[in-house]
């Protein structure tokens, strides 16, 4: 893996496309409330296909620094339904319908689709037009991608293939902080990058996850989310010092707060690879 950190913006915006190698590219890396860092979403591209993970309030924001619109992006792939991972998706929904007129790809869970149009994106995007007495639909605004269910994968796995791009989400233990374990926690997922890369989007600290999935997939890099401060429904910095050594060194942590730098000596001690940098670029070269 190398890092890129190229200067991105309206004279040179990031590309939708390469030369077939695996980018992941970090849009904004902070947390839900985090005023330096936006909020936490990854831009992924491989050859001629791509797919912008989450879309938060911010989202739109970030992406225009980096030269792109939302309506530039033609894929998007929904972890769960907190505002910091689809407060932007209204912006994207309104701007295609009523600016170049398509209608970008969604890939969530059923479930989750059905969570994010009822409970989040229909009040501001449903009642915009009338049609024989009908209001607008998710599908009026969205191709909507199911990923397939994953026989025998445990944690209700589920694969999708974008183009070049094979995904596949697990769910996480997310929310409620009292729920005992992911299938007592409300809708979330992380994401496996090409049986390559774990993503874990938000979780709670569940080290049977991370040690399972490492042991079937054997991951190049692993990003976690962390917070600084332990508690609540998020991984925090001292609960990740019990993963593994060899997992510690290939993790970059991400969705933090916007103190972090403050705490890079310690990071570096509990032997992390670092922090995930927001605008940079990780490549994974093509494979053979």
């Amino acid at each position: 893996m190398k890092v890129v950190r190229d200067h991105y913006g309206p004279g040179k915006p990031l590309p939708l496309a390469n030369d077939g190698d695996l980018s992941l590219t970090f849009i904004g890396a902070g947390g839900a409330f985090s005023k330096k860092f936006y909020q936490n979403n990854i831009l992924l591209v491989k050859g001629e296909s791509h797919v912008l993970v989450d879309c938060g309030s911010r989202t739109p924001e970030a992406l225009g620094r980096l030269g792109l619109s939302v309506t530039d992006v033609e894929n998007y792939l929904i972890t769960h339904s907190h505002a910091d991972h689809i407060g932007g998706l209204e912006e994207v929904m309104l701007g295609n319908r009523y600016g170049p007129g398509k209608k970008p790809k969604l890939v969530a869970t059923e479930r989750l689709g059905r969570i994010l149009w009822t409970m989040s994106l229909r009040g501001g995007s449903a009642y915009n037009e009338v049609h024989d007495g009908k209001s607008l639909e998710l599908a009026d605004f969205w191709d909507f991608i199911v990923p397939s269910h994953v026989p025998g994968g445990g944690r209700e796995l589920c694969e999708v293939e974008v183009g070049d791009l094979n995904l596949r989400l697990f769910r996480t233990m997310h929310i409620p902080d009292s729920a005992p374990d992911w299938r007592s926690s409300f809708l979330s997922y992380g994401l496996i990058i090409d049986k390559r890369i774990l993503f874990t989007s938000d979780t709670r600290y569940d080290p049977r996850m991370v040690a399972e999935l490492e042991a079937e997939y054997g991951f190049e890099a692993v990003f976690h989310d962390c917070q600084l401060f332990t508690g609540g429904v998020h991984a925090s910095l001292d609960e990740l010092s019990g993963l593994s050594e060899a997992v510690r060194a290939k993790t970059r942590l991400m969705h933090y707060g916007d103190a972090v730098e403050s705490y890079a000596d310690r990071i570096r001690k509990l032997g992390f690879a670092g922090i995930a940098e927001q605008g940079a670029s990780y490549v994974f070269p093509r494979r053979g």
